[in-house]
């Protein structure tokens, strides 16, 4: 049986992981491969990773966990990739999975690294999702040209060079990263099943992929909601208890979901509900999201809102349908730049 370890520089209860990891992994498994999963959680005072860990085995999901580090930035993700990497050559040694799958940049650099380290050759699957250092750059994280973006772009292109096959979630991220791919003849041999047979059962595509200039698989993966298991409740009644819980039953709810800052843009958030709100006074701001409330409160109170005209908080990930069943309109304002092109946000869908 063909077996992949999926490596995920996030911590396991994380909305991201919760939503988009774990159906992830649960789709691969169904199809016969071997899973395994590394995530880097913070210390949380609680002992619960051992039942989560028998949960998941449960599911056929063999999960381990390294602790994230978050002091002092940048020495500390040296540090979690230089562990990481340990982990991985262990993993190879003990394990011998023929795939090593790096969701974006740090957790493929650890994978990489620790392949190197174990002179062994699993495959490489750099699943490079959207364009981590533009992302930076464009958010104002990092500055334009810096040291850190051209260290990463260096890491990026050599990760490149390593990687036997890649996963982005935009047709115009294939077009911009592989303008020279192509989609094999129907008579080619697959040039890697398994890692065919992952992507393809992963995003529910077509048989007919992409290959870059030197044969390797290129896959658009773009980003999902599973409607059978999440979605699939009475819509009408859960709308219905949801408005009664927030006391919105006469409110024009509004609602952002996910991140704020950086590429979401706040402050341009704020000035639409205003407007809303004096247009429709019954305008109500539903926030579900796992940043620092503060920011955003302060600009909706600037703006006349009140407690009673708005929510903005974290809800478990499992509560999010019942949330937005409740909201008549959802917003996602996004800083437009080079990054934007390769984003594919999980609150469209």
């Amino acid at each position: 049986m063909p077996s992949t370890l999926y490596i995920c520089y996030f911590g396991l209860r994380q909305p991201l992981v919760q939503t988009q990891v774990l159906p992830y992994l649960r789709e691969i498994r169904k199809g016969g491969t071997e899973v395994a999963l590394l995530t880097f959680e913070p210390l949380a005072g609680e002992n619960w990773e051992a039942e989560m860990q028998a949960a998941l085995k449960a599911e056929g999901i063999d999960w381990h966990w390294l602790r994230y580090h978050k002091r002092l930035s940048v020495i500390a993700t040296a540090y979690d990739i230089f562990r990481g990497a340990l982990f991985v050559r262990r993993f190879i040694k003990n394990r011998r999975p023929n795939i090593l799958h790096g969701r974006v940049h740090v957790p493929t650099l650890m994978a990489a690294l620790g392949r190197k380290l174990s002179g062994q050759r699993p495959k490489l699957l750099f699943d490079i999702r959207g364009f981590f250092p533009e992302e930076y750059t464009d958010a104002g994280i990092w500055p334009a040209n810096g040291i850190l973006y051209r260290t990463a772009k260096r890491i990026e292109r050599w990760l490149m060079g390593e990687a036997d096959g890649f996963v982005v979630l935009t047709e115009k991220a294939r077009e911009i990263l592989f303008p020279d791919a192509k989609a094999p003849s129907s008579g080619d041999p697959g040039l890697w099943p398994n890692l065919e047979a992952e992507s393809v059962r992963a995003s529910k595509a077509t048989d007919v992929g992409w290959l870059d200039n030197f044969g390797r698989p290129v896959e658009v993966i773009p980003c999902c909601v599973d409607f059978e298991s999440r979605f699939s409740v009475n819509r009408s009644e859960l709308r219905e208890r949801t408005r009664q819980k927030l006391g919105v039953e006469n409110r024009y709810v509004i609602t952002h979901v996910g991140a704020l800052g950086g590429l979401y843009l706040a402050d341009e958030i704020a000035d639409f509900l205003a407007v809303a709100k004096s247009t429709r006074p019954e305008t109500f701001a539903l926030f579900l999201t796992q940043s620092d409330p503060s920011k955003i409160i302060l600009l909706l109170t600037e703006r006349g809102f009140t407690e009673s005209d708005s929510f903005v908080g974290r809800v478990a990930s499992e509560d999010v349908p019942a949330y937005m069943y409740a909201a008549d309109l959802g917003l996602s304002f996004v800083r437009s730049g080079y990054a934007t092109q390769s984003r594919s946000p999980t609150k469209i869908p």
